[in-house]
């Protein structure tokens, strides 16, 4: 899904946040070796989505705040090879990458049509509410959340679903939203999958298939 810069006053801010130098860190510089000797030599660029992703990570260790500072999108670009303005494309094509500073917790609600049968509007409601969050784009004043909604995830037999940085959480409701949302506050992490106790992606109760043939 595209993204892109947009001329508002966050980005206002982000372009003030702006760092003027980044470095791959050691645990980082392990993954661009590993990404870029997947391809074949003079294909390198290939390997630019990966690289946001590694810079994002990066950024979540050191900052608390996942995102892709242009400056580290131009040392992408040297060390692939290619023009600034390419890896600029594709980072702000994708969604999945932030472009700009965002809270320490991405909340991602789902919207898409199963999501909003079975209370995506609820789990939108319950991260406002616990999480201090205005709406869409916003991020919370004590820098803990900021709150976007996404497209399909393609969990929809477990709607509806909220992600939390790359975790998935489903079977969500108001209450059980806020409970989770609670625990990010206090800095626990709950395990993801279904906050009912879903088997995968069984029917609510349980499988209901024969799990073994007589002879």
């Amino acid at each position: 899904m595209g993204g892109g810069f947009e001329h508002t006053h966050a980005q206002g801010k982000a372009e003030h946040d702006q760092p003027t130098h980044f470095a791959f860190d050691e645990q980082s510089e392990r993954e661009v070796l590993k990404f870029i000797a997947r391809y074949p030599e003079g294909k390198q660029a290939s390997a630019v989505i990966p690289l946001l992703y590694v810079v994002q990570k990066q950024m979540g260790r050191q900052t608390g705040s996942a995102w892709v500072p242009r400056v580290a999108m131009d040392v992408i670009a040297k060390r692939l090879g290619m023009p600034a303005i390419r890896v600029y494309e594709v980072a702000t094509f994708y969604f999945m990458f932030n472009t700009k500073p965002i809270g320490r917790y991405h909340l991602q609600v789902c919207g898409t049509t199963p999501c909003m049968l079975r209370g995506s509007d609820d789990v939108l409601r319950a991260c406002k509410d616990a999480g201090g969050l205005k709406g869409y784009g916003d991020t919370s004043v004590d820098g803990n959340f900021t709150l976007t909604e996404v497209e399909c995830l393609g969990a929809c037999v477990n709607a509806p679903i909220l992600q939390v940085d790359d975790d998935y959480y489903e079977d969500l409701d108001y209450e059980s939203t806020v409970r989770l949302i609670e625990s990010l506050k206090r800095g626990e992490r709950p395990a993801p999958g279904s906050a009912i106790g879903r088997q995968t992606s069984a029917p609510e109760g349980g499988p209901n298939t024969l799990t073994g043939v007589e002879e």
